[in-house]
């Protein structure tokens, strides 16, 4: 039974999005505050991260933007007083916290009981010893380690087990700081590292080669268990679980085994008291049946969130519900609606999650894969094969694959040392290997450790592929017809009509290879192969589902559902998997989009396979296709569903970028037409339509060889912005400011597009970046929202931070902003979202971009603004009448400021530095009385610390010196002490600001070293301004920067937001911070 006496619950969320922390901590909490909600608790939720679903309006009862930090959180108990406290559904920032919270006796004082999991059971998993220890007491093997205090600890250690050996910090998530070493060289430079994130270290011995698997369980407090879930890896162990491709349910364990893990995994779990859910890993030896435990997660993990979609077992709301007291007997399973939730899945079909990485993003990252998370996202695929989720999988990841043959050809010297090391591509070294004479089964397996069983599967899609392409005639014209049965067979193993048309060598013979595609479908239709759509039903089909969850498929005869084609069902595209530049920002706009949907009587259709979020929950729409976003899978589902209309604008770029194609096949798309949404895209259209308005923008050229190049740039001189046509979150664009970066880069640009001409604009230096987002009904500007970046135009504005409303813009640049967009707006005839970016210098004023869709941003302006843009727009685009909101962003008395999260201490060698290629991974929002406040609650929200005694600078060129001159004075007035680098420090000198010189790395031979004093631990926080991208400029800086990084030491990079930061803190007492819940800023 329940408790009775909690009335009021506070829920820890995660904060910012970062690499190994991400969606689908949001997932979980909105799933926890939803099952609070049905029984009738009041919620309180502390969530800085203003971009969720979680943080919106009739989610939870209240809301805090604030900091998931032991000081705000004990402020809000103190406030709200709440009777329980809800520590698994954030990540480790939440668990850690509440951690402290409970130790310092907090919890105690203000009588607040922690539901779930008891804090000492989260003790026990998280501290090494005490979980050896525990597990221990009933004779389940762990990985020997020792857990150490200092460096000289760890070597002697080391010495003991032998090498290799694998290095863990402790309370640490997503294995930060964590490594493998195979001399004591490579030891010492982890360990120093590791020990800037956490006060103890564990050297355990490594397992390279075994297999990892993972058990989801559940538990309730009268001891009923049951296993959700098994996955296995598909590489051996060795890389990090967020990092490797994971098949559920497991594949390759024998029944036996698989019976020894489960018994294993509720015995641990029993006995270590878990309340609600975990996740069991362990290592296991096929070869012999030996295990050994890797770790349990006291806490919804991201497996967890991989879990409840994969199976449909929703075990956040689940372990929500378990907290409050209930048992697994007393509660319904929400798909099937009759049967209890005391039940263990089955499951009819294979689940792939793979990770996507984006690391050609960072200049200087190491491409290997390791045990300390690197990838920014996941997606997963559903399929009746192996073979087909695999596949399916490879497409879904966005990084131009159309499977697991038939892409470009990769590239590689060594394919012996490619297959031996993991990096982000192995599986495509894979394919390439198989189709080389030389490589047969056993030998792939020798030098990647991945089980057989996995490799034949793989080499099924390869011998599939060979037939194929025995189609073709020695003239290269296709054979008279294609093989229904061939046909048939490679559509079940996941080949896709791309696919199958280049590998036939249609490409060739039709030189357009959309239309090479068209041609197979058709083909395809008229021999009746087309796919049916299968129901995720959680027990195999054993009792009748009520489920609305489901895949497209080859394998079936028939389709689960009967579709009405009333013409009442609207498609709405989702976003794909979470990129840098496309995160958690589009899952709020595609769920409100859902709802508006639902409000208005129609019937919402959800498209998209990221198991992290929220709109691939089931019960967010009246049906959800987990499936492909590709033009042939929108067509099936769109060929089945007959929809009224299908939204675009809601995702981001990829259905953006399906618009064209959809509209050729005459899909009718809601809101602003695609013909308008390609002017937008297409940068010569849009620069003519500019141009013929007598709107401004950057000189800017389309070229095609370097002489023009030169020419181009001796007119407008440098610096100047570089970039191929056609990409998004400004992938593969830099400033140059001088002509040996320039040639640098063009060199690494230009193989990205021999076709595609380059495009260099004149890059405007100093100048303000100003956002507008807006809704536009038939042309004219409904709603709209200006906000204003700190940083200078030359930082993307996915990493800038952006102040709304803006607090520092001339009246009459608002005017002309407003007068432009409205000319933009009508000349596109825009229904819907959009959203353009101004730059803005002495009153001069030119427009960068202009996106007919929802931006990042949206989700932070409506918020702030208290007026849901989304909803106004999904009015709009379904054609109901709207009428313009009655407030004005002019008329607020709060300020809100978004700061962006970096996860640089994840990407080893990465150079921690701003540009106008995107680098941040998630993002906060916070409300204050003025910007002050508002910016100190964000700064601290993403990692930033105040620092207690030192600073050290240096500052770039002149005008940022100059830039930072007041918050250098403000820093020594209030007791700070100074360090500077060379020219920095004579600057400070000449203004009579004390400081104390440190010196370069190459100035080797004088003392002190800036380096040192960091590895000291002497200085608190770091602002390194770089001046240009030249050689010794970059490594001097560089080592600086990267050495803040991996040492925990907070970094500013950009003069005007450290200005801004440091005035807000000498100014601003964290005590003087008011703690008001967004319901309070009126």
């Amino acid at each position: 039974m329940k408790y009775d006496n909690i009335k009021k619950v506070l829920l820890l969320g995660s904060g910012a999005l970062k690499i190994g922390e991400a969606g689908e901590f949001d997932y979980s909490g909105s799933q926890a505050l939803k099952a609070l909600r049905e029984e009738g608790v009041k919620t309180v939720l502390i969530n800085p991260n203003i971009a969720t679903v979680q943080t919106s309006e009739g989610v939870a009862d209240e809301i805090y933007f604030l900091p998931v930090q032991p000081y705000f959180v004990e402020r809000v108990i103190e406030k709200e007083r709440p009777d329980g406290i809800l520590l698994s559904f954030g990540g480790q920032t939440a668990l850690n916290c509440g951690v402290e919270l409970y130790q310092s006796g907090v919890l105690d004082k203000y009588g607040v009981r922690v539901l779930g999991t008891p804090v000492q059971a989260i003790m026990d998993t998280e501290d090494r010893e005490l979980f050896v220890e525990k597990l221990d007491e009933i004779n389940v093997k762990t990985i020997k380690s020792e857990a150490c205090e200092n460096i000289e600890q760890t070597r002697k250690a080391a010495a003991e087990l032998g090498y290799p050996v694998i290095l863990r910090a402790a309370y640490a998530l997503g294995g930060l700081g964590s490594g493998f070493a195979d001399n004591e060289e490579e030891l010492n430079k982890l360990a120093e590292k590791a020990f800037s994130f956490s006060p103890q270290v564990l050297v355990e011995k490594s397992l390279k080669g075994w297999k990892e698997i993972e058990y989801e369980v559940v538990r309730d407090r009268y001891d009923n268990c049951i296993t959700v879930c098994n996955m296995e890896n598909f590489d051996p162990l060795g890389i990090h679980t967020g990092e490797s491709i994971v098949v559920a349910p497991s594949q390759t364990l024998t029944n036996s085994e698989y019976h020894k893990l489960r018994a294993l995994a509720i015995k641990i779990i029993r006995h270590i008291g878990i309340v609600g859910e975990c996740n069991v890993q362990y290592a296991f030896d096929p070869q012999s049946e030996d295990y050994r435990v890797i770790e349990v997660n006291a806490r919804l993990s991201r497996s967890s969130a991989l879990a409840s979609k994969a199976t449909g077992y929703p075990l956040a709301f689940v372990a929500a519900k378990l907290g409050m007291g209930y048992g697994l007997f007393e509660l319904n399973n929400s798909v099937t609606k009759t049967t209890s939730a005391f039940f263990e899945p089955a499951l009819d079909y294979v689940v792939c999650k793979i990770p996507r990485w984006d690391l050609s993003k960072f200049r200087g990252v190491d491409k290997e894969l390791g045990s300390s998370m690197k990838s920014v996202g996941e997606v997963m695929a559903i399929g009746r094969t192996f073979e087909e989720a695999i596949q399916k999988g490879l497409r879904m990841i966005g990084q131009g694959m159309h499977g697991f043959v038939e892409n470009k050809e990769l590239k590689i010297e060594d394919v012996d040392a490619a297959l031996r090391e993991p990096t982000d591509k192995r599986i495509f070294v894979i394919s390439k290997a198989m189709h080389l004479p030389q490589y047969d089964i056993d030998r792939i397996h020798e030098l990647t450790r991945i089980d057989k069983w996995f490799l034949y599967k793989l080499k099924h899609i390869i011998d599939i592929d060979e037939a194929l392409k025995g189609l073709k005639n020695n003239d290269g014209t296709l054979a008279e017809k294609l093989d229904a049965t061939l046909l048939r067979e490679a559509k079940v193993y996941g080949f896709t009509d791309f696919q199958i048309a280049r590998a036939i060598g249609l490409e060739e013979t039709m030189n357009n290879m959309h239309e090479a595609v068209l041609a197979v479908r058709k083909i395809r239709k008229s021999m009746g192969i087309v796919p049916v759509v299968k129901q995720i039903d959680t027990l195999a089909a054993e009792y009748p589902a009520q489920t609305n969850y489901l895949y497209v498929t080859y394998s079936g005869v028939e389709s689960d559902i009967q579709y009405e084609q009333d013409g009442k069902s609207i498609i709405v595209l989702g976003s794909g998997a979470y990129r840098i530049g496309s995160s958690v920002e589009f899952d709020w706009c595609g769920v409100q989009a859902l709802n508006t949907i639902r409000k208005e009587g129609w019937r919402s259709v959800m498209i998209n396979y990221n198991p992290e979020t929220v709109s691939t929950d089931y019960d967010m729409c009246d049906r959800l296709y987990f499936d492909e976003l590709t033009f042939e899978r929108v067509m099936d589902i769109i060929d089945l569903e007959q929809p009224h209309g299908v939204i675009v604008s809601t995702g981001g770029q990829i259905p953006n970028n399906l618009a064209m194609p959809l509209a050729e096949q005459h899909v009718p798309i809601l809101g602003t037409s695609a013909i308008d949404i390609d002017g937008a895209e297409d940068r010569a259209k849009f620069s003519q339509m500019l141009n013929e308005l007598g709107v401004n923008q950057p000189e800017w050229s389309a070229l095609t060889s370097m002489d023009d190049i030169d020419r181009f740039v001796d007119r407008v001189g440098f610096p100047v912005l570089v970039r191929p046509s056609y990409v998004l979150s400004g992938a593969a664009m830099n400033v140059c400011s001088n002509r040996e970066e320039l040639e640098r880069f063009l060199q690494l640009a230009a193989n990205v597009s021999e076709d595609h001409p380059v495009v260099v604009s004149k890059f405007i230096e100093h100048a303000k970046e100003i956002e507008m987002d807006a809704v536009a009904k038939d042309g004219e500007i409904f709603a709209y929202a200006i906000s204003e970046h700190i940083e200078f135009a030359g930082v993307h504005s996915g990493d800038a931070t952006i102040q709304f409303p803006p607090q520092k813009l001339y009246v009459e640049t608002v005017r002309r902003i407003k007068r432009i967009s409205r000319q933009i707006a009508k000349a596109l005839h825009i229904n819907g979202p959009f959203n353009i970016q101004f730059m803005a210098r002495d009153n001069d004023i030119l427009v960068i971009e202009c996106n007919l869709r929802a931006s990042r941003s949206f989700p932070f302006v409506s918020k702030v603004l208290k007026i849901n843009l989304i909803e106004l727009a999904t009015k709009v685009m379904l054609g109901l009448p709207v009428e313009k909101p009655h407030k004005n962003l002019f008329d607020l008395d709060y300020v809100g400021i978004k700061a962006s999260q970096f996860s640089f201490n994840r990407l080893q060698k990465a150079d921690p530095v701003l540009g106008v290629d995107m680098a941040s991974t998630g993002e906060v929002g916070c409300l204050g009385d003025n910007t002050s406040t508002a910016l100190l609650k964000a700064m601290l929200s993403v990692g930033h610390r105040i620092p207690k005694k030192t600073v050290l600078l240096s500052t770039g060129t002149p005008k940022q010196k100059a830039e930072m001159i007041d918050a250098a004075r403000m820093l020594v007035d209030h007791g700070y002490k100074l360090y500077a680098t060379g020219g920095t420090s004579r600057y400070l000198t000449e203004n009579g600001i004390e400081n104390t010189t440190v010196y370069w790395p190459s100035e080797s031979d004088k003392q002190p070293q800036a380096l040192t004093l960091l590895h000291d631990h002497k200085v608190d926080m770091v602002v390194n301004i770089p001046k240009n991208l030249t050689e010794g400029e970059l490594s001097n800086g560089y080592l600086i920067r990267r050495a803040s990084i991996d040492l925990n030491v907070p970094l500013i990079t950009n003069s005007r937001l450290a200005s801004a930061f440091i005035h807000a803190f000498c100014n601003v007492k964290i005590t003087d911070i008011g703690i008001k819940s967004w319901a309070e800023y009126k």
